[in-house]
């Protein structure tokens, strides 16, 4: 913007000696160096041949190295025209020009007309492009086959310095790149009128038209040294977001968790700013879905009127038919809040979920600093386990899940909770413990916690995973557990038995597979006499660890052995002992010798 500045004024200097010299046949000016506080130019060259008339088209070449005002190198920059007139006094026509430079080739057809008439200066060009490039050194603005016309209007009234200006863009066709947006073609459209003061620009009015997306008008006033808008009015028409979403949107939001969305529906959005403070905001979303490409949450048919003003408290709705979090369903909702300034709270939101729900309480959120700190409370109301795992995608499980969360607290980017988490499920109890999140709707989500597993029905929870059938009562502890983008690379993990009297037998299917999950060389000792006789023995002891480091995970048992280590301690006749040998197992690996004992493709070494 600097260079083509003062090429304007350059332009101008060379036509003021030229508008008074048609008693000659042509032109040759030199100018050694020029300074203006648009920049510096050197070596300025122009050739202007005069013809038979003022009216006469003739060429004109204008060469020179400028250096724009904040730059520190020169770069060569050549204006040409191929038939420039002077139809009437002052105004000009060049047909045919073309300004080139290493960075810019913009061919171009110009009128421009200067008058004063009662003190009042006139300046007005029409700019009409044709198949233009341009971009820069840092690579963060590029054009290819711009074709469009821009037209621009000043006038100053005599005794001030103001300047009334007025334009219009109409961009026709042609790629652009302007960092971070991406404009694949035209048909967009710009207008807009006001004031340039020597400390501020108004604007009095514009409107910004972008093709397929729908129109969006502002006015403002904008301080011209600190570069900041210090009142703003942003008022759109009903805008089409699937349209919006790719063009400004995405870039706008490259780095966040909502990245890659895909987005059908409708909006419109009014914005209000003064003495650079805001003070009203109102959105309204009309059938809108908007679905994550990663499978990560989605909503569908959203209506929503969310309304902000500094002044006043607001209440704002929003309801949706449908959609997911992270593949759980989510029913038909209507929810309702309370803005009040830079606060939101909520007595209750109910959550609809499966043939359950959730149901948050004492929600309360703020905007401080520029960031969202949060707290609530939350009950996970029963819902079927059989619905829950068919989401997911696991195998079938049976009976019920219900859940207490206690206070959580979102501050800072880390969510942190007061208290237990409890889930009851399989008949028993999962606890979750010292849990903390950081960035958790970000791109690299963190998480910590500790688990225990209290009194879970081994048969119930063997049957749900097709692994054979371990009648019993199963405890565990996870410690220290850490997941980085929702994968575990880190924890203390054992399950074994409960402690108490109760029946505990296990299957054979159920000791083919444990010895599966020992790896090679891992076995099921037992009396190979009587084997066929039995369909389930007797066990006394179970239990499996892992310490998962560097996606390795080092095993072990209920006990350790010369050898390796026990994973199932027999009891009775026969007598039963599964062991496992390989202590140190790569973590995918585990993962995959689960998969296949839970589907059944498993073959166990049986001595």
């Amino acid at each position: 913007m600097q260079s083509m500045r003062f090429l304007a004024k350059l332009l101008l200097l060379s036509l003021g000696f030229i508008s008074h010299a048609h008693a000659i046949s042509s032109i040759s000016l030199e100018i050694g160096h020029v300074e203006s506080d648009a920049g510096e130019a050197r070596n300025v060259a122009a050739d202007y041949a005069l013809g038979a008339s003022k009216a006469a088209p003739t060429p004109i070449t204008l060469k020179a190295q400028i250096k724009p005002a904040g730059d520190k190198q020169w770069s060569d920059l050549a204006f040409s025209c191929a038939a420039l007139s002077n139809p009437k006094a002052e105004e000009w026509h060049c047909n045919g020009g073309k300004l080139a430079s290493k960075l810019l080739s913009t061919p171009f057809d110009l009128v421009f007309t200067s008058n004063e008439a009662k003190g009042q200066q006139q300046l007005a060009a029409d700019i009409s492009l044709k198949d233009a490039s341009f971009n820069d050194e840092a690579g963060l603005h590029a054009g290819e086959k711009v074709t469009g016309t821009i037209g621009l209007n000043l006038s100053r009234p005599a005794k001030t310095s103001d300047w009334h200006w007025q334009t219009e863009i109409d961009w026709k066709s042609g790629e652009v790149f302007w960092q971070p947006f991406y404009f694949a073609t035209g048909g967009h459209h710009f207008e807009a009128s006001g004031t340039f003061g020597e400390k501020t620009i108004l604007i009095d009015k514009a409107r910004l038209t972008l093709k397929d997306v729908g129109s969006a008008s502002m006015s403002g006033l904008w301080q011209r040294e600190a570069k900041t808008f210090e009142d703003l009015t942003v008022q759109t028409l009903s805008l089409d977001l699937g349209a919006l979403y790719p063009l400004v949107l995405k870039p706008l939001l490259e780095k966040t968790a909502y990245s890659n969305l895909e987005m059908a529906g409708r909006g419109t959005l009014r914005f209000d700013m003064q003495d650079n403070e805001y003070k009203s905001f109102q959105l309204a979303l009309q059938d809108v879905d908007v679905e994550d490409k990663n499978g990560r949450f989605a909503l569908y048919k959203v209506n929503a009127a969310i309304p902000w003003s500094y002044d006043e408290a607001h209440d704002l709705r929003l309801a949706y038919e449908g959609g997911h979090l992270l593949k759980i369903p989510l029913r038909t909702t209507s929810l309702e809040a309370q803005t009040n300034r830079y606060s939101l709270t909520a007595p209750q939101l109910r959550l609809p979920i499966l043939d359950g729900a959730l149901v948050v309480s004492d929600v309360s959120a703020a905007w401080v600093n520029r960031q969202w700190h949060w707290h609530l409370r939350a009950n996970l109301e029963s819902f079927s386990m059989p619905e829950l795992s068919h989401a997911l995608g696991w195998p079938r499980m049976e009976g019920k899940v219900s859940a207490s969360i206690p206070m959580v607290t979102y501050s800072n980017g880390y969510l942190t909770t007061d208290g237990d988490l409890m889930f009851n499920v399989f008949n028993g109890v999962i606890s979750v413990t010292s849990l903390t999140m950081r960035d958790p709707l970000g791109v690299g989500p963190r998480l910590t916690a500790d688990m225990q597993m209290r009194n879970l029905d081994l048969g119930a929870l063997t049957r749900t995973f097709s692994f054979g059938n371990i009648e019993g009562k199963l405890d565990g502890d996870v410690k220290d557990l850490q997941l980085v983008n929702w994968q575990p690379v880190h924890f203390d993990a054992e399950v074994r038995d409960s402690p108490g009297r109760y029946p505990k037998k296990i299957s054979q299917r159920a000791v083919e597979n444990i010895s599966s999950l020992g790896g090679a060389g891992a076995t099921a000792a037992i009396q190979r006499s009587v084997l066929r006789f039995f369909d389930e023995f007797n066990y006394s002891d179970i239990g499996l660890t892992c310490r998962l480091r560097n996606d390795v995970c080092e095993m072990g048992g209920v006990s350790s052995t010369p050898q390796g280590y026990v994973i199932v301690k027999g009891s009775g006749i026969p007598a039963i002992t599964v062991l496992g040998y390989n202590r140190m197992v790569g973590w995918n690996e585990l993962l995959e010798r689960l998969k296949r004992v839970t589907s059944g493709n498993t073959k166990a070494i049986v001595r």
